[in-house]
């Protein structure tokens, strides 16, 4: 609020009727000793905002908020339909309330893609979907985005033709006019929730209408807002208590007066916003006229990782900004973890680029000009190009966590603006730096909660953010839930962008590395903007390869299981575990077991992938019906669990190690090889240590080479699933001539050395190429630690942000040093 009122020009400046001005209502409701329990106020309104913003048609329910109105109406929807407990079919692009509000209904939401032009529900996601899940679907929740009016005939056609209930989410659409001029949804059959809350057009201070040309459906609405009870102190249906107070009613009543001229008033701002924001995208709007609670507004792709900065110019001017809804709710760790989502490539770009701009009552087409001015000034400030350099002193091709890993090392060793300003370039394919893919997973990390905030250690004062408080809330627990990784390392990696590009770097975000070729003693690195397919070179003495990995298909041509190739032996039974660890993935594997009554699945592999899929099967939601030994775990290695110290192990029994298997730096127990955190936990289950008893469902087969019983397991298995590790997103290089060098990663070796330079066929480093991630092959030795005995590569947030980011920065430092010398 202190903000707020700095502001010249609030985002939301709440202008419901004044109370001190309603001095004889009040009077009158004292007079009656009413205060609730739809109340002669409540009524005086329900009648008025029927007749005068809905034509008279139907009828109308007050209830205590929006969300409770959403709640009802979905149970109502879903109970009709006959479907309790299904999907609720909603888009990305919403509020979480639509979505929470389908979950304490009982259903699942089923997330769909938003039309590129209006914003709101796509017809082709939603049809596709009914078309899949049939009657799965219990209920269609469709928004009308930012008061905008929608396409409500298409949403009968629906009830129609597949049995599903409807509900429309119209929160921001109170003083909405349809085609025909009358209020919004006017005589829907099915319920149109909106909402009175103080930020809202229709201000009032809380509140919600539900209106419906269906007066049943607003009777039995009113009965379960009041308990359920459709008789007298007696339930009948399934209820809770969402009436409207008398006193918010009355409020109400003096806003319906007001609301015409306040609705025409935005929409002069409305008008004036599209001419001066000429040039931004705007969203294409419906009906006659749509009450406007503020001005959305995309900024150019080129700008959307800029969006922050943005923001912080216009509030410095006395503007505020904002920008809802970013994330979409696809991108929200709730319902990453309990909803069904889909591919939703235009809510990923609107929510990207969704800049909210001020549209109050006391606003003027003037102030919009001021604004929009305000607006364009920011974004040419900041309107991203090519390098400014020609020549960078280094180049990270990647800016997901290894490569941010590499800064976050730099600045806990105090170093960050020291190597920005050598010139430092980072590229990177997605709209910011910090998550990359690693939040599309639907797994818990392998790094504890601690591991992922020691990377505050050069940002402290970001310890307070939501996103960090977030991480905090999974201390000493079995790893972070990967989708709850993803805001806390974009807000990290939004803060060392910004001191990259302060210490004179350059940050490149919306583009990708072609490749690069090595000539005159420098790379010269191929780019391409993605916005437009631009094409451009830049030149760096030093590259940092941070490309992340992946599970080939090709891999498993040649893949043998038992002395068998795995693909003739299998078929199309056969998944990598990518495919069933990613969001999602769950539901694919469930969708194939359909109709199983004793589903079996085969794991093949002995990695913390192949682990960690055996868990997120163990737990599914809803629960797939393992019975004893429904998932086998297939392994050629043994299963070793970590420990930190000799005396820990040996306190839960456990002895199948030597001194080899001893890190001589730390004391840990398999500190390389051993499975940690939720993966361990199951190791240790099955291994019987310290008492614990194995899952019955979980049976291990270690393979040999010529194994009967192995394949008959995977003859025997629904689903097999290859955990057979991942390979390096290696960078096209070529030498002088422009011939390809061919790296030892190409031939199935390590990318890297011990020191993390990238290796050639011939097992000798390419000047100033340095590689980092998820299966560059690193392996610690000497000053790093790690036990003999390890034979593999180490993966780990921790290593890329201490000693493995380390060492590539002082290499990098070490060689301007010596080039200044």
């Amino acid at each position: 609020m202190t903000i707020a009122r700095r502001l010249r020009y609030p985002l939301i400046a709440p202008r419901p009727p004044r109370p001190s001005q309603l001095g004889d209502v009040f009077a009158r409701i004292e007079a009656t000793g009413t205060y609730s329990n739809h109340g002669p106020e409540v009524r005086r309104f329900e009648a008025a905002i029927t007749e005068r913003m809905f034509a008279g048609r139907g009828a109308s329910l007050t209830l205590a908020n929006a969300t409770l109105g959403l709640m009802l109406a979905i149970r109502d929807a879903a109970d009709r339909a006959g479907r309790p407990g299904g999907y609720a079919l909603i888009p990305a692009f919403t509020f979480a309330a639509t979505a929470e509000a389908a979950m304490w209904a009982g259903l699942t939401p089923l997330l769909c893609d938003i039309d590129p032009e209006d914003w709101a529900a796509a017809a082709h996601a939603e049809e596709a979907l009914l078309a899949e899940h049939g009657e799965r679907i219990a209920v269609v929740v469709p928004y009308a985005t930012f008061g905008n009016a929608i396409d409500l005939a298409r949403y009968r056609r629906y009830a129609e033709r597949h049995g599903v209930g409807v509900v429309i989410d119209a929160a921001a659409s109170l003083g909405t006019l349809d085609d025909d001029g009358i209020g919004f949804g006017a005589g829907s059959p099915h319920a149109v929730v909106f909402s009175m809350q103080a930020t809202k057009p229709f201000a009032v201070a809380e509140g919600a209408v539900v209106h419906s040309g269906d007066t049943a459906l607003i009777e039995r609405l009113r009965a379960m807002a009041n308990f359920g009870f459709e008789a007298p102190r007696s339930a009948s249906l399934p209820g809770l208590n969402a009436k409207l107070p008398e006193v918010l009613a009355a409020i109400a009543s003096a806003k319906l007066e007001e609301i015409e001229e306040i609705s025409e008033r935005r929409a002069l701002l409305e008008e004036s916003y599209r001419e001066a924001l000429d040039g931004f995208g705007v969203q294409r709007v419906s009906g006659r006229r749509r009450a406007l609670g503020f001005m959305p507004a995309l900024l150019p792709p080129a700008l959307a990782p800029r969006r922050a900065a943005i923001v912080e110019a216009l509030a410095a001017r006395g503007i505020g900004a904002a920008h809802y809804f970013s994330p979409h709710l696809g991108q929200q760790l709730l319902f990453r973890q309990h909803a069904r989502l889909t591919d939703t490539p235009v809510a990923d770009d609107i929510a990207a680029r969704i800049l909210s701009l001020p549209a109050t009552d006391d606003m003027i087409p003037a102030d919009v000009r001021t604004i929009a001015a305000a607006v364009r000034e920011a974004c040419g400030l900041l309107r991203t190009s090519e390098p400014r350099t020609p020549v960078a002193e280094t180049l990270i091709v990647g800016g997901g966590p290894a490569g941010t890993a590499i800064l976050i090392a730099a600045a806990k060793a105090g170093r960050l603006a020291e190597l920005a300003a050598g010139g430092l370039t980072i590229v990177e394919r997605g709209g910011h730096l910090g998550s990359g893919r690693l939040a599309r997973y639907a797994i818990a990390s392998d790094s504890t909660a601690q591991t992922f905030l020691t990377a505050l250690e050069a940002q402290p004062d970001l310890a307070g953010h939501p996103a960090v408080q977030t991480i905090e809330e999974w201390r000493d627990k079995l790893g972070v839930p990967l989708a709850a990784t993803g805001p806390f390392l974009d807000v990290i990696g939004e803060r060392l962008a910004l001191a990259v590009e302060r210490g004179g770097g350059q940050v490149l975000t919306g583009h990708e590395v072609l490749g690069a070729r090595r000539s005159g003693g420098l790379w010269h690195v191929a780019m391409r903007r993605l916005e437009d397919d631009h094409r451009f070179e830049a030149a760096a003495r030093n590259l940092v390869v941070a490309t992340g990995g992946y599970q080939p298909l090709d891999r498993l041509a040649g893949q043998q299981v038992a002395g068998e190739p795995l693909i003739r032996r299998v078929g199309d039974r056969l998944l990598q575990s990518d495919e069933v660890l990613a969001l999602g993935g769950l539901d694919k594997v469930a969708d194939l077991l359909a109709g199983k009554r004793d589903p079996r699945i085969a794991v093949i592999g002995g990695s913390t992938s192949a682990l960690t899929t055996v868990a997120l099967l163990l737990r599914s939601r809803p629960g797939i019906p393992f019975g004893a030994g429904g998932i086998t775990l297939l392994h050629r290695r043994p299963l070793r669990p970590f420990y930190p110290s000799v005396e820990a192990a040996h306190a839960e029994g456990f002895t199948d190690f030597g001194p080899d298997d001893i890190c001589p730096l730390s004391g840990f127990v398999y500190r390389l090889a051993g499975f940690r955190l939720e993966a361990r936990e199951l190791v240790l289950r099955i291994l019987g240590v310290d008492g614990r008893a194995p899952d019955p469902r979980v049976a291990v087969h270690r393979i040999a080479d010529e194994d009967p019983q192995a394949l008959a397991i995977l003859d025997g298995a629904d689903i097999v699933v290859a955990a057979l590790g991942y390979r390096p997103r290696a960078l096209p290089l070529q030498d002088a001539a422009g011939t390809p060098i061919t790296l030892a990663a190409d031939q199935g070796d390590a990318m890297v050395d011990d020191r993390c330079r990238v290796l050639g066929a011939d097992g000798m480093p390419l000047p100033g190429v340095y590689g980092i991630g998820l299966a560059a092959g690193f392996v610690p030795s000497g000053a790093l630690g790690g036990e003999r005995s390890f034979r593999g590569q180490a993966n780990g947030l921790w290593l890329w942000q201490n000693d493995v980011g380390r060492m590539i920065v002082e290499a990098i430092l070490a060689n301007r040093a010596q080039a200044a010398a």
